[in-house]
């Protein structure tokens, strides 16, 4: 558009500017009058002010006989605010910017192979600074987690039957290992303004001691160790206009947690009257009761808050699940000792929080056709989850068929990788069944093709081999510069039957000081670490990207070299009596390579 705007047309063309000679042929035009003289007065009236504001300072110090180092001393004086000034604004306005467009205001400032591999802005973040908290303050909720069992849960206990009136415990020790958060996931859209929900993805491995007894039947019995692993939400909620800002705290699990207890002396405990049917699902019950939607645990944090409705939100919406057939099932019945194999009795168990739904049992089907419709409530979302187990009836204990969960799995998690030689080396990935232990499909990418993409990055699917002929996997795949590299040049000389070692430089090493690090390289051809061994390089001193160009040799054949290792080592040298001496970086290069006579170059 702008080219076609900038093209004359040429009756445009013609009427501003007429053929010669049609210019000829034409009456000669009169010359015009030489115009006026114009006096522009507001103009000189500017011009005579700024003068004089320049001038009259002047005059005044002659006039008072001062010196004239005054009138630079103002000047530099005037100079230094307005400086001053402008940077104060200017670094104001970078401010603002980086709060409004984080991500964009990072890569600007650096480019993207200067970014470290931790630098993502995944929907689902890293919580360390959390994860240190909760460190700090687990001997504290540890010591809350007694008051709880001693106070809420023993006497819930007692109360639940007469076999169980004696029932106490002897000692509560959760362990040292804290609670971990393994990522945090913030809703910031279609949420209500006066709330704030967080997804915490916790997981906590514990050695801990709950010893228990019931006196009344000289029974005892614990626990030695516990595992839990599932997504809590926090709301907070109301927001309010004065401290502390949140009017209460919820907390509850999304769905059931994954649950599994370590008893000690459970063979006694499951003869007394009443808890016969004790294990680890009617605990994990229990826990539903309590803490899985749409129960939850709501601590107010003002005297106003309703606690009510929040504790007893109204469902925002109904749920109708159409449970309609299943196909290709395995058969788990057999007959004369497993010599015949059989079909199997399916019928299905569906979950939505806390609201569990059972199908009729479908007799001696594999391909089985229920044709059911259930209908539970909802009251979160996002983050509820519908899942959907298979079970084959049998008389003593029904076998797991399936959970057909989700066949498009959706996991947003990030993970890290130090790589050495993106050249020669291989990013493998394997999707797996949990359940049955066995592999879902595989692929193998060749990180050299990510030097050839640009800003080293691949954002694709990716097809699964091992797998449906439609199974593949999205991921986005970046490769970022390592903190500290070296670059050096290894060849083995047949002629003079040496190895040949020459250190170019370094580059992004840790700053041991303020000043930088005093770096120097060391080496061995192990497994020889005598003295005499051992080869070094000058200090370059108060640098993070030293070059030291130094070459160095080891006497040793070509076979026997093969069977050796460099032991390559930056040290920061750090002076005499310094206390920061220490390692930089260490890496040990195998040299059985075809191409070590040859010789190579790199980083």
């Amino acid at each position: 558009m702008s080219g076609a705007a900038a093209k004359q047309t040429p009756g445009a063309g013609s009427t501003a500017d007429p053929p010669a000679e049609n210019a000829a042929a034409a009456d000669p035009v009169p010359e015009s009058p030489p115009p006026l003289l114009s006096v522009d007065v507001t103009g000189l009236v500017s011009q005579f002010a700024r003068s004089f504001v320049l001038i009259f300072p002047v005059y005044v110090l002659g006039y008072l006989g001062l010196s004239f180092s005054w009138v630079l001393i103002a000047l530099c004086g005037l100079f230094w605010i307005r400086r001053h000034r402008g940077g104060k604004s200017s670094r104001l306005g970078r401010a603002l910017a980086f709060l409004e467009d984080e991500e964009e205001a990072v890569r600007l400032s650096v480019s993207s192979a200067d970014l470290p591999a931790w630098v993502h802005f995944p929907d689902t973040e890293r919580a360390e600074w959390l994860n240190k908290t909760v460190k700090q303050m687990w001997p504290f909720i540890c010591q809350f987690i007694e008051k709880l069992f001693r106070e809420t849960i023993e006497p819930a206990v007692r109360g639940a039957n007469n076999h169980l009136s004696t029932f106490s415990f002897t000692k509560i020790d959760i362990g040292h290992q804290p609670l971990r958060i393994n990522g945090v996931k913030v809703y910031t859209e279609n949420v209500d303004k006066r709330q704030i929900i967080l997804d915490l993805q916790i997981s906590f491995v514990g050695n801990c001691e709950i010893d228990l007894e019931i006196k009344r039947y000289f029974c005892r019995a614990g626990v030695k160790s516990i595992q839990i692993h599932g997504t809590m939400r926090v709301i907070l909620e109301p927001l309010i206009g004065d401290m502390p800002l949140i009017g209460a705290l919820s907390l509850f699990f999304l769905r059931k947690p994954l649950l599994e207890i370590n008893w000690t002396g459970l063979t006694n405990l499951l003869d007394v009257p009443g808890l016969n049917g004790l294990s680890d699902t009617i605990i994990l019950d229990i826990i539903s009761n309590y803490l899985v939607l749409p129960n939850r645990i709501t601590v107010p944090l003002v005297s106003e808050v309703q606690i009510a409705q929040l504790r007893f939100p109204i469902p925002k919406g109904v749920l109708r699940i159409h449970f309609i057939e299943a196909q290709d099932l395995e058969g788990k019945d057999t007959y004369l000792k497993g010599i015949v194999k059989g079909k199997s009795d399916p019928y299905g168990i569906i979950r939505v929080g806390n609201q569990i739904f059972q199908s009729k049992v479908i007799k001696e089907n594999l391909n089985p056709k229920w044709n059911e419709v259930y209908e539970a409530l909802v009251y979160e979302h996002p983050g509820q989850e519908l899942e959907i187990e298979l079970f084959d009836e049998d008389p003593d204990k029904d076998d797991f068929l399936g959970r057909y969960k989700t066949n498009e799995p959706v996991w947003e998690e990030n993970f890290t990788f130090f790589v050495h030689n993106p050249r020669r080396q291989d990013l493998e990935v394997e999707v797996r069944d949990e359940q049955h232990q066995c592999s879902l499909g595989n692929f193998k990418l060749p990180l050299s093709q990510l030097l050839e993409s640009e800003d080293l990055t691949m954002h694709q699917r990716f097809h699964l081999s091992n797998s449906g002929p439609n199974s593949t996997i999205n991921m986005k795949i970046a490769l970022r510069s390592p903190l500290g590299q070296i670059q050096l040049t290894i060849r083995h000389s047949s002629q003079r039957n040496k190895l040949i070692v020459v250190v170019h430089s370094c580059r992004n090493l840790i700053a041991f000081s303020e000043e930088g690090s005093d770096p120097y390289v060391r080496m061995y051809l192990l497994p020889d670490k005598r003295r005499s061994g051992r080869r070094k390089t000058h200090v370059s001193k108060k640098t993070l990207n030293p070059v030291f160009d130094q070459m160095f040799d080891f006497s040793v054949s070509l076979p026997e070299v093969q069977r050796r290792t460099l032991d390559v080592a930056v040290k920061n040298s750090g002076g005499f009596l310094s206390k920061d001496k220490g390692l930089l970086g260490k890496l040990l290069i195998p040299l059985a390579s075809e191409e070590l006579a040859k010789g190579w170059t790199q980083w």
